[in-house]
């Protein structure tokens, strides 16, 4: 699919025209520094613009420059992070800041190769760092741009296939644009390509995410309602076509809070998988016809070779994940004896913790709730 050089021209006017006008204010919107657009576009991956925007400055403000992330305790960087979900994502920002710090001079890349090279950043991330920090003409498809592409061009193909999002890409370099397609504001017609390259690539995203949105999109106010061929046929809804969702499975999980005298237990999950890097209070997944005691008993002395004794239940705490759903049933605990050895595959390290300590260290999601409990019946 061969895009028209008139539609390229009226694509990429229009669009410029309307981000010039309705862009929202973000804190990354002022700077071009590379570093501050990589810990952006990481943060936004999944993730709505609202929730992001504190965290970014927090983090910004206690990592500062690339050295300075480098420099951190992955501790410290999954603390700033704690609550933002899809922790991979921070582990992957630590790594790939000491890789830079190594192999590029304390530098984030410029070009491609060697930026997909690095944890964490495939081709979007990298698109969206060479063309917004440094004004390359590197095309960008996430979630709202595909949805932009499918319904522009008519694009009927599953989005979820190898091939279709070849074509999406193919598509997204296409329309970017080149010294002539200018907007037809005098002050635009005179704006630098690598600004306009960043410009609108951001368009696109913003475009996606205020007005052409996955329900109900704003079709009439949109800018590109006349050149676009799904609005013409009146299907903008149905596309684009992606393969229908599985059912979402739900686990029961149990954790324990272990008492020691005045101490109780935590274990850090191990660096890789699912909330890796991360602390929680022992106990795992409920096994079909076990009670919830009896999976307590199991999982803490699989894990971590040490018998308790399951007490009250505390409380219960429904949790979404992007593939499955959980329910983590809490119970105090009393510490019997055993000398505590770790699972690897479950546990890397421990620690026996006050309830005053608990603010220093990174939980799940999940865990807040319990945390909130534990720190309102013993921080009295």
């Amino acid at each position: 699919m061969i895009v028209q050089p008139a539609i390229k021209k009226t694509l990429a006017s229009r669009l410029l025209e309307w981000f010039a006008g309705h862009k929202r204010p973000m804190p990354w919107r002022q700077t071009t520094d590379p570093y501050r657009i990589w810990i952006s576009e990481m943060m936004l991956q999944q993730t709505q613009v609202a929730t992001v925007e504190p965290y970014f400055l927090r983090f910004i403000g206690k990592f500062p420059t690339l050295q300075t992330l480098a420099a951190a305790d992955l501790g410290d960087v999954m603390k700033s992070w704690e609550g933002l979900g899809y922790y991979s994502r921070a582990r992957n920002m630590h790594r790939a800041a000491g890789e830079m710090m190594q192999r590029f001079r304390g530098q984030i890349p410029d070009n491609l190769e060697d930026l997909i090279s690095l944890p964490g950043i495939g081709r979007y991330t990298a698109g969206a760092i060479l063309s917004i920090a440094f004004g390359r003409p590197a095309p960008i498809l996430d979630g709202n741009v595909i949805r932009v592409l499918t319904r522009l061009f008519h694009i009927t193909d599953n989005t979820d296939k190898a091939a279709t999002r070849t074509l999406l890409w193919f598509l997204a370099a296409q329309i970017l644009p080149g010294e002539q397609d200018s907007a037809t504001n005098p002050v635009r017609d005179r704006m630098p390509n690598r600004i306009r390259i960043r410009e609108f690539n951001e368009a696109l995203m913003e475009l996606g995410a205020l007005l052409c949105k996955t329900r109900s999109p704003a079709c009439p106010v949109c800018p590109l309602n006349t050149i676009c061929e799904a609005h013409r046929l009146g299907i903008q809804e149905s596309l684009p076509v992606r393969n229908p969702r599985k059912p979402v499975p739900h686990f029961d999980v149990t954790a324990g809070i272990i008492w020691k005298a005045d101490r109780f237990l935590i274990t850090l999950r191990p660096p890789k998988g699912l909330l890796g890097g991360l602390w929680e209070f022992p106990g795992g997944k409920k096994e079909p016809g076990e009670s919830l005691e009896k999976c307590l008993n199991r999982e803490i002395l699989e894990e971590l070779n040490i018998h308790v004794q399951v007490k009250q239940h505390l409380i219960s705490v429904r949790h979404a994940y992007t593939h499955f759903k959980i329910t983590l049933h809490v119970f105090e605990c009393d510490y019997q004896g055993g000398e505590l050895r770790m699972d690897p595959d479950a546990a890397v390290d421990f620690r026996w913790i006050r309830a005053s300590q608990l603010e220093q260290f990174a939980f799940p999601g999940a865990d807040r709730k319990v945390i909130e409990l534990i720190e309102k019946t013993h921080l009295k």
